[in-house]
């Protein structure tokens, strides 16, 4: 059955007078028809979210993380609902999308504890008879726009914070992914979140543009392409908006001689391969150090080969569709420059187009030797099922190539030598270090986020996002009934 969506404005849902198809990328199959909304519709939302902002802020914190643990427990109730569905409208293996619900689901009890912890603090005052202390304060409505990849677990990163914090939100989902992210919604409403605290905005970037440079928009999350955050820093600086930006990543792998090989392979695997490598996370460069590609590349080449593609909804499935003929098309231009480059093909390289696989964007799992630090493949994001192999004579070697590219999100060593680990961990450039552990996998009560251009400094997950959710406030209490002046006015 088509889904037909609506946008949820206030207490409401509304139509807009144009629409966009969703179809599944394993298939073809109508999945969903949403609003293909613009600024009115935009502006209509940050209306009703300011119109709410007062009532959600004067809520008590503990009741709103309550709300948010119910909300948890209905995304408990229909995980297994979102996740089909999450599966069949972006492509995502049905063990992943039952893992992408559960991480909102973590990250809801996550923040409905936050309600009773959003701490200030206490300091002596440089004055007798006077108290110091801060609080936080939620900013106002915040506008999020998150990407299609994990359309569950990564608003649930914003949202679920920017609610207990006190601030009302506006949402854009990403165009390939409305209907998850209008189900993620439906949890909120069923848990009874008020009418007008999350608003949902489907459509492209038309939408999303309107959303940044609404005026009474207070601050902006985003996840997505580092080229559009830039886009969206310049927008949001013009008016001072607070922004936090979660970009690209090229993330590598070190493999030194002396690692458990059978655990680097499975790790590589995962980490390249897993959600069809449409991850910020995902394993794209594979460092071998020194002779140890001798060994590995012929057990990883035999593993990728032997990948089964198919229905996200199979059990057997290993690796699903991408999302897009758009990204297939960009995926395999990858894997031509690379070969124009210099790389070496070991596997991949194609199109799967044998039977039932002809009807989806599916693309062989592809391992490209030979790349040279500083080419295409060696820099640039794919996001997709393509792992670039370069070699290292020397673990210093190994974190300067790891270095080299403009992201700096997730990394990861392979080795028996804790001196080695600890080396890398201080050394390679990321927000993210993993010790013989693939580089995806973040857990809902760490901070994630990267470096460089990967992102602006703000980080999700844990304790991190409640810092950007709100503002401080200092509060001085004088009880000493005289006109007392700091020392800064009377020690001049």
């Amino acid at each position: 059955m088509t889904l037909r969506l609506q946008n949820r404005i206030g207490a409401g849902k509304e139509a807009a007078p144009a629409t966009f198809e969703v179809r599944s990328p394993s298939d073809g199959e109508l999945i969903a028809i949403a609003p293909r909304s613009g600024a009115a519709e935009i502006a209509r939302a940050v209306e009703a979210a300011s119109a709410a902002f007062p009532r959600w802020r004067d809520t008590p914190a503990p009741a709103r993380g309550e709300l948010l643990l119910r909300a948890g427990r209905v995304l408990e109730a229909r995980k297994d609902e979102i996740a089909r569905l999450m599966a069949r409208e972006m492509g995502k293996r049905l063990e992943e999308a039952r893992g992408d619900v559960q991480e909102a689901i973590d990250t809801a009890a996550y923040a409905a504890t936050e309600g009773r912890r959003l701490f200030g603090r206490t300091a002596p005052s440089e004055l007798p008879n006077k108290f110091g202390m801060t609080v936080r304060r939620p900013v106002g409505v915040a506008g999020v726009i998150t990407a299609w990849n994990f359309p569950v677990a990564v608003p649930s990163w914003k949202i679920l914070p920017a609610l207990v914090c006190g601030n009302t939100v506006v949402w854009k989902p990403a165009e390939e992914s409305p209907a998850s992210g209008d189900a993620f919604a439906g949890a909120l409403e069923e848990a009874g979140l008020p009418a007008g605290v999350l608003n949902v905005v489907h459509g492209a970037d038309e939408a999303g543009s309107a959303l940044v440079a609404q005026a009474g928009v207070d601050l902006v999350s985003f996840t997505g392409s580092t080229e559009v955050g830039r886009q969206i820093a310049q927008t949001a600086g013009r008016t001072l908006k607070r922004v936090s930006l979660e970009m690209g990543g090229k993330n590598p792998v070190i493999v030194l001689p002396d690692a458990d090989l059978d655990l680097a392979v499975d790790g590589l695997l995962w980490g390249a391969f897993g959600t069809a490598g449409q991850r910020c996370t995902a394993t794209s460069r594979l460092i071998a150090v020194g002779d140890v590609a001798k060994e590995l590349l012929p057990r990883l080449i035999e593993r990728a080969r032997a990948l089964r593609l198919g229905d996200p909804l199979d059990p057997a499935t290993e690796v699903g569709p991408l999302v897009s003929e758009r990204q297939l098309r960009r995926v395999h231009g990858f894997v031509e420059t690379a070969a124009r480059e210099g790389g070496a093909l070991l596997c991949g390289g194609a199109r799967a187009e044998e039977g039932r696989l002809a009807r989806g964007f599916f693309y062989l799992p592809t391992i490209v030797d030979s790349v040279r630090p500083g080419s295409t493949l060696a820099l640039q994001e794919v996001f997709g099922p393509v792992l670039a192999v370069l070699r290292a004579r020397s673990l210093d070697e190994a974190i300067a190539i790891a270095n080299e590219v403009e992201y700096g999100l997730s990394s990861s060593i392979y080795t028996r030598d804790v001196s080695a680990a600890f080396r890398a961990i201080e050394r390679i450039d990321a927000g993210i270090t993993y010790v013989n552990a693939p580089t995806i996998g973040a857990e809902a009560h760490f901070p994630f986020g990267g470096v460089k251009q990967t992102g602006n400094g703000h980080r999700e997950g844990g304790w991190a996002p409640y810092e950007f959710f709100t503002e401080v406030k200092t509060v001085y209490v004088d009880y000493s009934g005289a006109l007392q002046r700091a020392q800064i006015d009377n020690r001049g």
